[in-house]
């Protein structure tokens, strides 16, 4: 029963460690595959354009779900879901490891409404029982990348913002639980554009 139990145990560790390798792509062909992705996110995933989301550093998990969203109809958006459609499950795998293997370049946090965007993104607003950002993207704005938490750390705040706001209006529902729409209902414009300021300069 010993050994029966062992192998058992062998045999699903060899098929997770299989399963993950399988599950992180190949960033070598990533970066291949990832052309026609550059003209808009860049060769490197640094986007020039602000409405352009910046992928570099991403998380992997991240980006997998995201592109597999757009390809479903999780998330909607026409041009992202034109240029998922023939893409395939070992494709997004590979481009989401390229982007993924890339450094972000950070910006620079407007200096007015640093003080308010840093209180809410580490503390949240306890009085509108606001959890704060921290928790899930972590200190850094790095993400959790096991849970497929986005990092948010050197985003374009113009990006940020739009997405932010989508969240608020149930435009975007592909968030797990409704949690992003039920932390971002209770802010406002002001506080929106703080955080968002905030988190494109925080590493």
């Amino acid at each position: 029963m010993k050994k029966f139990v062992i192998s058992m145990l062998s045999a699903v560790f060899t098929l997770v460690s299989t399963q993950s390798a399988l599950a992180q792509g190949d960033a070598a062909a990533g970066q291949a595959k990832s052309a026609l992705c550059a003209t808009c996110h860049g060769a490197e995933g640094n986007s020039e354009i602000s409405i352009n989301p910046k992928l570099a550093g991403q998380n992997f998990n991240y980006i997998v779900k995201q592109l597999n969203d757009y390809k479903s109809g999780n998330r909607v958006n026409a041009t992202m879901s034109a240029m998922v459609a023939a893409l395939t499950e070992q494709d997004i795998l590979d481009i989401s490891a390229w982007y993924s293997s890339q450094q972000v370049t950070l910006q620079g946090a407007n200096i007015e409404s640093l003080e308010l965007g840093e209180s809410i993104y580490r503390a949240g607003i306890k009085d509108l029982s606001v959890a704060a950002c921290a928790a899930c993207h972590s200190p850094t704005g790095s993400g959790n990348a096991p849970a497929g938490f986005p990092s948010l750390s050197g985003q374009h705040r113009d990006y940020t913002l739009m997405q932010l706001k989508a969240f608020r209006s149930g435009e975007r529902q592909n968030d797990s639980s409704a949690m992003m729409r039920s932390v971002v209902k209770r802010l406002t414009d002001e506080e929106l554009e703080a955080l968002s300021s905030y988190v494109s300069g925080l590493n």
